[in-house]
C-alpha cells in the first residue's frame, strides 16, 4: 500500500484584508521576491499546486489566495454586497497585499485571475514587478459585454446567459460540481484529469457565497446587475482598455477550449517588455495546472525581464 503524497496546500493561513478574511497559501522564503498567483472560475488555488513548489525552491515567496466566494475565504460582514465586478476583485488583491505588507509583487493568473492581474498592472503599475497572464489582455467593460458576437462565438458563452436567469442561478446552486466538471472538460478537452483531482478543487465551490459571487460576476458583465458606485470611475477608466506597461509574458495553451482572444488582437496593449508563448501538447484553459513548469518558468523569466541589465 502506497503512502499518499502530502497535500502541498494542506496548511492555509488567514488574514483580514478589506471586505474579506482571506484564506491563502504562503510558500517559500519569507524574504523572497513575492509572487501573487490568482486562480479563476470554476477553479481554485490547486491550479497552482505544482507551480508554487517550483517557485518556492527557486527562492520566491509564493502567495496564493482563494478568491471571494471560494474555499475558506469569507466576508467579514454579512451585510457586505456579494459583488464580483472586475474592479472589486482587483481591490481584493491590493487589500490582500497591503494586509501582508507586500509593496511589490510579480502577479500571475488565468481566467478571472488573469483579468485581475491585468487590472492590477493597469491601476497599480508601481505595485506590479511583472505580469504573467494566460490568454493575454482580459480587461473588459459592460459596454463591450453588450456588443453582439457572431453566433458561434455567442455559443461559447452559453453559461453567461444561463446565469442571467433565475433558472440558471438555481441550477448552478443545485449542480455546482456537475457544472464545474463540464466546464473543465469543455475548456480543457485534452486534459485527462481524474476524479480525485477534480474533487480536491470542487470543495472550494461549497463556500456559502460562491453562487452569489459567480452569478453577479456574469450578470454584471452584461449590465444585468449593478456594481459598486464607489468603483464607477475605475470602471470608466478600465472601459477605455488602457495599455499595460509592466514587463509581461502572456501564455496560451494550444488546446484552450474556453472563449479567449487571439494574441494578435491584444499584443499592442502591452507597451513594455513583452513576450507571448504558446504552450503545446494539448494544454487547455487551466494552464498552470496542466503545464505547471511552463507557467513557473514564465514567472521566473518575467522577473528577469524586470531587472536592469
Amino acid at each position: 500500500m502506497t503512502t499518499p503524497a502530502p497535500d502541498p496546500f494542506g496548511g492555509l493561513r488567514f488574514v483580514d484584508a478589506g471586505d474579506l478574511r482571506v484564506a491563502y497559501v504562503d510558500a517559500g522564503p519569507a524574504n523572497g521576491t513575492p509572487v501573487l498567483l490568482l486562480h479563476g472560475w470554476p477553479y481554485d488555488i490547486r491550479s497552482f499546486a505544482e507551480v508554487a513548489p517550483v517557485l518556492a525552491r527557486a527562492g520566491y515567496r509564493v502567495l496564493v489566495p482563494y478568491l471571494r466566494g471560494h474555499g475558506a475565504t469569507a466576508f467579514r460582514d454579512d451585510a457586505t454586497p456579494r459583488n464580483a465586478q472586475q474592479s472589486v476583485l482587483a481591490a481584493d488583491a491590493i487589500a490582500f497585499l497591503d494586509a501582508l505588507g507586500v509593496e511589490r509583487a510579480i502577479v500571475g493568473g488565468f481566467d478571472w485571475g488573469a483579468r485581475t492581474a491585468d487590472i492590477l498592472a493597469v491601476l497599480h503599475p508601481d505595485r506590479v514587478t511583472g505580469l504573467v497572464s494566460v490568454s493575454g489582455y482580459l480587461v473588459g467593460s459592460q459596454a463591450a459585454g453588450g456588443v453582439p458576437l457572431p453566433p458561434e462565438a455567442e455559443l461559447q458563452w452559453w453559461y453567461q446567459y444561463y446565469f442571467a436567469t433565475e433558472r440558471g442561478r438555481l441550477g448552478y446552486d443545485r449542480y455546482r460540481r456537475e457544472f464545474a466538471k463540464l466546464i473543465w472538460r469543455l475548456a480543457s478537452p485534452r486534459w485527462a484529469f481524474d476524479d480525485a483531482t477534480f474533487d480536491a478543487s470542487a470543495v472550494a465551490f461549497d463556500n456559502p457565497d460562491h453562487v452569489a459571487i459567480v452569478v453577479h460576476n456574469y450578470r454584471w458583465r452584461l449590465g444585468l446587475a449593478a456594481g459598486d458606485a464607489r468603483f464607477d470611475d475605475v470602471e470608466a477608466h478600465l472601459a477605455t482598455a488602457p495599455p499595460i506597461a509592466v514587463p509581461t509574458i502572456t501564455l496560451e495553451g494550444d488546446a484552450n477550449g474556453a472563449p479567449h482572444p487571439d494574441s494578435a488582437v491584444y499584443a499592442a496593449k502591452f507597451t513594455g517588455p513583452y513576450e507571448h508563448r504558446v504552450i503545446g501538447g494539448g494544454i487547455g484553459h487551466d494552464l498552470p495546472q496542466e503545464a505547471p513548469r511552463e507557467f513557473a518558468q514564465a514567472v521566473i523569466d518575467v522577473d528577469r525581464m524586470s531587472r536592469p541589465t
